[in-house]
């Protein structure tokens, strides 16, 4: 049976993130990627619900069955996109070719003076989002992150420590002044980023269509949008493999009026057209998704 993703423990050790860590800073990306394989065998080889989660998963995209080298592959882009993680939060992204498409029509609002929404997911690294918006933009916009601390929390403060300043962006979800700091940001016309595909054990969610099948996605992003009434944008940074990555980002909805009594219906069709948003860069980037797990919970 597989496990939901509260349910499962940290496969980061503090130990090797430290190793891993070093060798990315003295030894340079060529050489720390080299790493990756023996410790992405390790992972693959030691965890069966990964291995288990990313062969449904593929099989449903590709419609056949996947194959080991395959499955591999998928751990491999995951691995790559953490290692990365280093090199971006230490303000190298000059070692990146990094695409973006349709950041205009986010940094227009910007110009106005209007604040927005940001919505991700488990796809491709969030991270070269969030590093873009402080080391590039610092003098443009206000960046800031929603983010639960509960999961890899070892691996969140491994990385914390190596950049400061980004991790300052961090407002951490279910604090009583959480809310508040991320309105004053958007009110100075910033940036506030989350994660919207999982759900936790105790979100109000809604049943959307994703790849195929029916799937829970999290109320609150649509709760949030409809209360702060700013831009909502999805974003999404694609890794294309060697040290290319790619950021798309799409308008889901403009300012927000919606009448008290047709917030139900607001919040389901805001919801399910983030799914088929998220659904169609998943298919178009099927390595690049990091759910490692049963995310139709059929079980």
């Amino acid at each position: 049976m597989s496990q939901p993703w509260v349910s499962q423990p940290e496969r980061g050790n503090i130990f090797w993130l430290n190793v891993i860590g070093w060798i990315a800073r003295h030894l340079g990306r060529s050489v720390a990627s080299l790493f990756l394989y023996p410790i992405t065998l390790y992972f693959f080889a030691t965890s069966s619900v990964t291995r288990r989660a990313s062969r449904e998963f593929l099989q449903r995209v590709q419609g056949v069955e996947a194959s080991g080298l395959e499955v591999f592959r998928h751990h491999r882009y995951f691995a790559a996109t953490i290692l990365d993680r280093v090199y971006l939060l230490l303000d190298e992204a000059s070692q990146f070719n990094i695409e973006t498409f349709n950041a205009e029509e986010v940094l227009a609002y910007i110009e106005k003076g209007q604040g927005c929404l940001l919505l991700g997911a488990h796809l491709g690294s969030f991270e070269v989002l969030r590093a873009t918006g402080v080391h590039d933009y610092r003098e443009t916009f206000e960046l800031r992150i929603l983010m639960r601390e509960e999961q890899n929390r070892s691996i969140t403060q491994f990385l914390n420590v190596l950049a400061p300043e980004v991790a300052k962006t961090v407002l951490p979800i279910g604090r009583p002044d959480t809310m508040l700091r991320a309105k004053e940001c958007l009110d100075a016309g910033g940036l506030v980023a989350m994660l919207a595909d999982r759900v936790m054990d105790d979100d109000k969610c809604i049943s959307c269509q994703f790849m195929g099948e029916a799937a829970n996605f999290p109320k609150g992003p649509a709760i949030l949008a409809l209360a702060l009434k700013v831009p909502v944008f999805t974003c999404f940074g694609l890794y294309l493999g060697g040290n290319r990555y790619q950021i798309y980002f799409d308008l889901l909805s403009d300012v927000p009026d919606v009448k008290r009594e047709d917030r139900p219906q607001a919040i389901e069709e805001f919801t399910c057209r983030y799914a088929r948003i998220l659904e169609q860069y998943t298919s178009m980037a099927p390595y690049n998704w990091f759910n490692f797990y049963d995310f139709w919970q059929r079980d």
